[in-house]
């Protein structure tokens, strides 16, 4: 490994301090797992799908999970070619930095910190609300906190113990979604199967950006967060100019398919005529619909397969939220120490562990998210209207606009440095998907307020677009301020260790 000689904020790990993360831990099959983890299917289906469909474009609903998912594809071209020759546990801003300069890669490397932590914090306040409601006996706060201490433990094992985990929930939450879709197929639903209904373009995009299909892709979007977590990981892959590329699609195409299918079987057992009306019918608490959204994937799984199946997803849910837990405090840990092995935050965080984790880094994700709901449970907030909306919206908001810079970086990238990558990964996938994604940044900024829940008082966000109160403004703005106050921040210090953006694989 390198070592340049100054830095932004220290001289790097001290001597005779491990700073490298274990190799040859991980292969295409681990990596995905931790990032389908972290896409938290189940919990999209059970949560996401139900409000896209009534608040956004109905039936088309799974056109809109293809179409964002078509868009982070082109996105993975650029990435993934880029992969080629950047191979760094920072990953998005080491692109950004390699690309467009060390400064802008600093900035983005606090917003994409930013983003990790507030998902990794949305989902404990999910986990906690969904806990208390479904087995009781704690506060919400106490069983968050009682999965905290599990994920800070697991995160400190090593990466593969905790892709071990990750496999085993993974593999029954897929299990559960693919039998109950197939299981619809095969009966056929009330209306059978429409395609048209669901796919064809002219519904997909009904109702107009600005409208019901923009709400659509906005839920789309979000659920795709984590998906880029592949490189994150090079550092422990083998083989990683290999490993990387190949997870990154493989995660894609995964997730899409997923979606895309799970979510066209729910219409379908619904009923792609009366899908609204049913969504209506079976989310809502005391006529208040969505209250309960979960209930819709859950009453079908019982109808077409068992009631059986029906309890063991609402089991499936909780362990999903808990292996999206375990994932993005790897992830986040993994950022923090990239920062301190390159010299912009303290040299202690680029530590690991006998066990080849970066210790530093994880303890300091577990100390952010036990003050977190210690602040929320002292200031009586609810887990899920307030934690769980108000960090995934500012989480979202987040990954998107990195996506649109990671993708301008590798343009510029290959502009100087060719390499092998031919014109469309290294200029027609990356501007297509700049477009993409600028497009699902400003939908999901128009309705932030929907998404988040901080609405302007007497504003009915799905009619209105920019509904939102000044708690969602901020929020809203946030990512945009963290990036420019991390690119002053790195010009200030003038002191720059090469190191933050270097390939650290030979």
């Amino acid at each position: 490994m390198n070592t340049a000689s100054t830095s932004l904020s220290s001289s790097g790990p001290a001597p005779g301090t491990e700073s490298s993360l274990r190799s040859g831990r991980l292969g295409v099959i681990g990596i995905v797992f931790f990032v389908v983890a972290a896409a938290s299917p189940l919990v999209g289906m059970t949560g996401a799908l139900p409000a896209a469909i009534l608040l956004g474009n109905g039936a088309a609903a799974p056109g809109a999970y293809l179409l964002a998912g078509l868009i982070l594809l082109l996105f993975s071209v650029g990435y993934a070619a880029m992969s080629h020759q950047v191979t760094n546990s920072g990953a998005f801003f080491a692109y950004i930095g390699r690309g467009m300069g060390l400064h802008l890669g600093v900035g983005s490397a606090f917003v994409s910190l930013l983003a990790y932590l507030a998902i990794h914090l949305s989902i404990f306040g999910f986990f906690g609300g969904l806990m208390a409601e479904q087995a009781g006996g704690l506060p919400w706060w106490g069983w968050s906190l009682v999965a905290w201490a599990a994920v800070t433990w697991l995160s400190l094992r090593s990466v593969d113990v905790g892709a071990h985990v990750l496999g085993l929930l993974m593999g029954l939450e897929l299990l559960s979604l693919v039998v109950t879709a197939v299981a619809i197929f095969v009966q056929g639903g009330p209306e059978g199967w429409n395609f048209a209904a669901s796919f064809s373009p002219a519904n997909i995009l009904a109702g107009g950006l600005a409208g019901s299909a923009g709400i659509a892709l906005a839920f789309a979007f979000a659920s795709f967060v984590g998906f880029e977590a592949t490189a994150i990981y090079g550092e422990e892959s083998v083989d990683p100019k290999r490993t990387v590329p190949l997870a990154t699609y493989v995660a894609v195409v995964l997730i899409t398919v997923l979606f895309a299918f799970t979510s066209f079987a729910v219409v379908s057992g619904l009923g792609a005529g009366k899908v609204m009306d049913r969504v209506v019918e079976l989310s809502s608490v005391d006529g208040a619909p969505l209250v309960n959204p979960a209930n819709v994937l859950f009453t079908l799984a019982g109808q077409y397969v068992g009631d059986w199946l029906s309890a063991l997803m609402k089991s499936l849910v909780l362990s999903s939220l808990f292996a999206a837990m375990l994932a993005f405090q790897n992830s986040a840990a993994r950022y923090l120490f990239a920062l301190g092995r390159g010299g912009t935050l303290p040299a202690a965080l680029a530590k690991v562990n006998p066990r080849g984790a970066p210790s530093a880094g994880s303890i300091i994700v577990s100390v952010i998210t036990a003050a977190v709901i210690a602040l929320f449970a002292v200031a009586g907030l609810d887990p899920i209207l307030n934690m769980f909306f108000w960090f995934s919206g500012l989480a979202v908001v987040s990954i998107l606009l990195i996506e649109i810079l990671v993708c301008l970086a590798v343009i510029a990238w290959f502009r100087r440095v060719p390499g092998d990558a031919n014109l469309f990964q290294s200029l027609i996938a990356p501007v297509l998907a700049t477009v993409g994604l600028s497009v699902g940044l400003y939908l999901l900024l128009a309705r932030f307020g929907l998404l988040t829940g901080a609405v302007a008082e007497g504003m009915d966000p799905t009619t209105t677009s920019w509904a939102m109160n000044g708690l969602g403004w901020f929020m809203a703005l946030m990512p945009f301020g963290v990036l420019v106050l991390g690119y002053f921040f790195a010009i200030v210090r003038h002191k720059e260790n090469k190191e933050l953006i270097q390939d650290v694989i030979s």
